[in-house]
Order: structure tokens, then sequence, then C-alpha cells
């Protein structure tokens, strides 16, 4: 059965993985430029509004934009900038291939992060689907362990529920809902799930949307069709990162403006 898996099916759920290999060492250098010196987004417009906004993105190769010319994180800072007229100054700290553990090791003790996450007016993250992606990877290997080889799976999902608990609690000490607009976007995005694998990635994102509700932290799951997915099967084009943003966009700006603009 684990043979008949088919390659493109699988990579669908090891995103990380995938957005690992050596070709991506140009957007590792590009992700290492921007956590040195933040940009700003070519859109934004300072002449309507004297506010000054740092944004601070957090997660995997989907923050980072991989495989795209411009990801979800620059489109919506440029939407940020075109509702609110303030200037918008991006930090993002998007790392491909990262781990929920990963990223909650970084809040804990990347001091650099904290302090732009201290600071910053706006956030976002993604994190979870590497820790399935690496779990699938050993289930395809037959490696995954108990009587069905799916043990690895349903560890993997509770890891993540654990380390997302965690993360919103350590990005909540260092910045609250009250302070900044904080949004999170689920992780069952991909068209291209073996039957197999759905309802660990459907438990994470039930988890996500109920954490995240319940912590008032606005939640976006952008589903999307074969059409924004990008021919490596695995992140999403130009027109599928758009799909996120816009998605990101529709949840308005609170504390700081409680409808965003929605004309395309």
């Amino acid at each position: 059965m684990v043979r008949l898996i088919g390659s493109a099916i699988l990579a669908a759920l090891l995103v990380g993985l995938a957005a690992c290999s050596s070709d991506m060492g140009k957007e590792t250098r590009q992700q290492t430029d921007s956590r040195a010196k933040p940009v700003e987004p070519e859109t934004t417009d300072r002449s309507t509004n004297s506010a000054s906004w740092d944004y601070v993105a957090l997660g995997d190769s989907l923050a980072a934009g991989v495989r795209a010319h411009r990801g979800y994180v620059a489109r919506y800072a440029d939407y940020i900038a075109t509702d609110t007229g303030a200037s918008v100054r991006v930090v993002n700290l998007g790392q491909s291939g990262q781990t929920s553990s990963q990223l909650l090791d970084a809040l804990r003790n990347d001091q650099s992060m904290r302090r732009n996450l201290r600071g910053a007016e706006i956030i976002t993250f993604n994190i979870g689907i590497n820790d399935l992606g690496r779990a699938g990877e050993d289930y395809a290997n037959g490696t995954c362990g108990g009587n069905d080889n799916r043990r690895c799976l349903r560890t993997a999902v509770e890891r993540v529920k654990g380390n997302w608990d965690a993360i919103i609690s350590e990005l909540l000490r260092l910045r609250s809902t009250d302070e900044a607009v904080i949004r999170t976007a689920g992780i069952g995005y991909t068209p291209r799930v073996e039957e197999v694998f759905k309802p660990y990635l459907d438990e994470v994102d039930r988890h996500i949307a109920t954490t995240a509700a319940e912590k008032e932290i606005p939640y976006a799951q952008p589903y999307l069709d074969e059409e924004h997915i990008n021919p490596d099967g695995v992140h999403p084009n130009d027109s599928g990162y758009k799909v996120i943003a816009d998605r990101l966009r529709a949840l308005g700006y609170s504390p700081f403006m409680a409808i965003a603009k929605t004309t395309r």
C-alpha cells in the first residue's frame, strides 16, 4: 500500500522537506537578508497617514514565499498600507522547512526575534505542515511504527497541538491582541493530500481554529485549487499566495481598524 502513494501526492504533505532541498539556497539567502535588514513593500503609501507599523511574519516556507515572485507576506503588507494609509516595514522571519518545535524554540530563545515581536503592530504566523510532512515520509518508508504504520502521524499531531498552544502563549507574552494585529493561517491549504493523511491534517486544523478563537486571534483557512499550486506540486504559485493574502485581508485590522477594504 505504501508504494502506491504517488510522489506528487506525498509531496503535498512534505512542503518543508521539498523547500529545504539544495535548490532553495536563493530563498534562504533572501530570508537571511530580510531578517538582517527589514524591507518595505513596494506599494506602501506614506502620504495618507503618518503612522508607521512594523509587520513581523513567522512560519515555514509558506511565510517565506517560496516558489513565487511575491509571497502572501509581501502582498498582505501592501493591503495593510492600502487599507490603512500607514507605512509598513516588513520583517519576514519565515524559514523554509521550519517545524513547530523549531519555531517555539526560536520564540523562547532568539532575542532578535523577541525584540522584533515586542515592537510589532502586525504579526502573522503559520506552522505545522513540516511536522506532518516528516511523519508522512516515515509512513511512506514503512517506518512510522505501530501495527498500522501510523504511530508517527498520531505523534506528530499531538506534538503540533502542544507546540501550537505554547507558541500562542509565547506570542501573547510578547504582544497582546490589544496592542497588535495578530493573525494566523491554517495548514490545510493544499488540494493534493492523500486520503490517509487527511484526518491528521484536519485534526491539526481544527485545533488551530479552536485555539485561535479562544485567544481572540482571527484565523484564515485558505483552500486552494489546482490552479493556485506551483508546478512543483507543493507550494502555492503567485495566485495562490494572493488567495492567502486576500483571506487575511478580509479579517480586518482590529484593534486598529475593525473592517478592511475588500475591493479588488
